[in-house]
């Protein structure tokens, strides 16, 4: 929206080419939410806490959560709000990229909030059935797919890369619906899973959004793209600025979230955010760069998958409890610890799917 002025205005001074930059917008994008989020973030928990919007705790969890009961949650919609105005006023909203990305976020974001206000305010503990959670997420997560198949204009859009590899890749044709449909909805679910602990999830999601930032700009960047031998994808720069405005809403949020928490992410946030993710890897196509990247999120879905699995066929667990962090937990480990390390193998992670970008 902004940009639309400065480039009125750089015909009056040249000053305002600046803003023309992604490099330039991605950090305002980021100082764009950060402050957003701390000027709102206040009045925010003290509404939910005056509407008794606060978090239920399961009785069968680790004993030491139940202090945690009545924490106001739902705080992922202030995430959402940053996202969308920081978007809104940095962004080419020319570019095509960007309105998918928005329209991504605001619909898996509007499942969390239907879900979290079934929960909260309605008290219905089942919130939306597991079977309705799924078909919506699989609609929106199709129409995402749709959306980005039959806007390609690239061969490269839609073709499969594999990484490490130079001039390797292959063309997906009509699989790239599927392999995007599994992304987005896979990502959204396990960033879901692994919001179980102060910051646990919010850290990570900022981290492989910065690093997805970076894939986009080097591919939409032609000389970039042709030094490091990956895919030259025209507008897929713009998603930097998208990026940014992820990082400053997250680390605003993680202000308030940080432990001991003052609000949780809900639904709203955590699967909003994974849908994000999800959509950036596919746009980008790093979807197994993603897959190492958000390494955490993967293990903390498998910890699940392997848990529900063993427990049907044989009756047994394998962990002390799903998802992985509280099977930790359980183990003795303080929380501070769980989330600490958990941060620490993602950063290790983040590195080593950036350095795919040189290693090929």
């Amino acid at each position: 929206m902004l940009l639309f002025l400065t480039e009125y205005l750089t015909r009056y001074h040249s000053a305002f080419n600046v803003f023309s930059y992604l490099t330039f917008r991605a950090i305002l994008g980021v100082l764009t939410a950060l402050i957003v989020s701390f000027v709102a973030g206040p009045s925010m928990i003290r509404r939910l806490t005056s509407h008794q919007i606060g978090q239920t705790i399961r009785d069968d969890g680790p004993q030491s959560h139940l202090s945690k009961a009545g924490t106001p949650t739902m705080g992922g919609a202030l995430i959402l709000a940053t996202i969308v105005v920081t978007t809104l006023l940095w962004s080419d909203l020319r570019n095509r990229y960007v309105w998918i990305l928005l329209g991504a976020t605001l619909a898996f974001g509007l499942i969390g909030f239907v879900d979290d206000y079934r929960k909260l305010m309605l008290r219905d503990s089942k919130g939306l059935s597991a079977r309705s959670k799924f078909f919506w997420q699989s609609l929106f997560g199709l129409a995402v797919a749709l959306a980005l198949y039959f806007s390609h204009r690239e061969a490269a859009e839609i073709e499969y890369i594999v990484p490490l590899l130079k001039h390797v890749s292959v063309s997906l044709g009509a699989a790239f619906v599927f392999i995007t449909y599994f992304v987005v909805v896979g990502t959204s679910n396990a960033v879901n899973l692994t919001d179980g602990l102060d910051g646990l999830a919010i850290m990570p999601a900022v981290m492989v959004g910065g690093a997805l930032g970076v894939f986009g700009y080097a591919s939409g960047n032609f000389n970039f793209a042709h030094y490091l031998s990956i895919p030259y994808l025209p507008g897929a720069g713009e998603v930097v600025v998208f990026c940014g405005a992820l990082v400053g809403a997250g680390l605003g949020f993680l202000w308030f979230n940080a432990y001991p928490a003052q609000v949780f992410m809900g639904d709203v946030g955590a699967l909003a955010l994974g849908a994000a993710l999800g959509t950036m890897a596919v746009i980008v196509r790093q979807e197994i760069v993603l897959l190492v990247m958000g390494g955490v999120f993967v293990i903390e879905t498998v910890s699940v998958i392997l848990q529900v699995g063993s427990f049907k066929l044989t009756g047994k667990r394998i962990f002390r409890m799903a998802p992985l962090h509280h099977h930790f937990e359980l183990k003795g480990w303080p929380e501070p610890r769980v989330i600490a390390r958990f941060w620490i193998i993602t950063v290790i992670l983040v590195l080593i799917g950036l350095s795919t970008l040189k290693v090929r």
